[in-house]
């Protein structure tokens, strides 16, 4: 039985043509800054995201890890959402590793921080109070159904930011699909951060890989963190190969993605028993619900649909997330759907 995996686009394998690049990759050692591959890819990274500066990590959360600790000092504050990814899901690092207190204000459906939520939580400057140094946004926003914050509301906010002298920090992991669908650049979302990640394991299929980009002397200090936590890799260009590939060859066919999504969500629509928290997906996630009329649990009905082939996430006691990424076609979405209809 072929298996259908809708769990996470971190699940992809990298492409035929990045194992042959994989391959082929010239390296060095990359803590001594000599391996020509991992260059060029955080050259590439840096100028897609209109920065001066990249440094290729290990993971996303590495990444957001490194943004903070390089913007932040002991006992600072960083301002996020109550639903972000750093907040959630990267094991309390900021504060574990860094002493950096997150202070969470609510993310709004859209993803986004109110303007005024985020004045209110910038400390007056007060000996009893940590400094507030940093706001954390995230693009596309995971939790929020994938949906994508435009270029006027994170102008908005960067400036708000950096009025009150804090810094922006962007969790980009899947940017390239905000800017897919909003149709811009990347480097036009990046614009207002002072510092911005992505990954090249999600939708852009590469196995392992993110990439943070600042100015020269923020990414410089960075590397130094980078060293502390065990990310300095050495003739790791075979994996910075995949991810050059996937920055010249899979960002535009995200939209792909998207379109499966919409086709997912609109053939889910049609199942009695399932609501869709959106209708039509902004991007490639689709999160669905079971109606009150269901008997079963979400893990009871994903455990129906695993043994018909199909992993879904489950992200509540009655609620999926669904994540279309290059290795779903339009025949696995049909397949689904119908898995769905059984199982329910």
């Amino acid at each position: 039985m072929e298996e259908i995996d809708l769990r996470s686009d971190t699940v992809t394998h990298p492409t035929p043509e990045m194992r042959e690049a994989m391959a082929r990759a010239e390296v060095g050692d990359d803590v001594l800054r000599e391996d020509p591959t991992i260059n060029r890819l955080q050259e590439m990274a840096a100028a897609m995201m209109g920065k001066e500066a990249g440094l290729f990590v290990p993971s996303g959360t590495m990444g957001n890890l490194l943004a903070v600790l390089t913007h932040c000092g002991r006992g600072d504050e960083v301002i996020m959402g109550d639903l972000a990814h750093t907040f959630l899901y990267e094991a309390g690092g900021v504060a574990a590793l860094g002493g950096v207190m997150p202070h969470t204000i609510p993310n709004q459906p859209d993803g986004t921080l109110k303007l005024e939520d985020i004045r209110a939580a910038i400390r007056p400057d007060d000996v009893h109070h940590p400094v507030s140094r940093l706001v954390v946004l995230e693009n596309t926003h995971n939790r929020c159904g994938g949906v994508p914050l435009t270029v006027e509301y994170t102008c908005r906010a960067g400036e708000l930011a950096h009025r009150h002298g804090l810094l922006l920090h962007l969790d980009g992991a899947r940017i390239f699909n905000a800017a897919v669908a909003l149709g811009i650049r990347a480097a036009e979302l990046a614009t207002p951060a002072d510092s911005v990640t992505f990954c090249l394991s999600k939708g852009l299929c590469a196995p392992v890989g993110s990439v943070l980009c600042g100015t020269v002397e923020f990414i410089e200090r960075a590397r130094r963190i980078r060293k502390q936590l065990g990310g300095g890799m050495r003739q790791a260009g075979v994996l910075a190969a995949a991810g050059i590939v996937a920055l010249t060859k899979m960002i535009d066919r995200l939209a792909e993605d998207h379109q499966r999504a919409r086709m997912l969500a609109e053939g889910l629509a049609n199942i009695s028993g399932l609501r869709l928290d959106h209708p039509v997906p902004a991007t490639n996630m689709v999160f669905v619900s079971l109606a009150d009329s269901v008997s079963y649990s979400a893990a009871q009905i994903a455990e129906r649909l695993r043994s018909d082939g199909v992993k879904i996430g489950v992200v509540g006691e009655r609620r999926f997330r669904l994540v279309t990424h290059y290795w779903i076609d339009d025949q696995k979405v049909e397949k689904t759907i119908e898995a769905f209809r059984r199982a329910i």
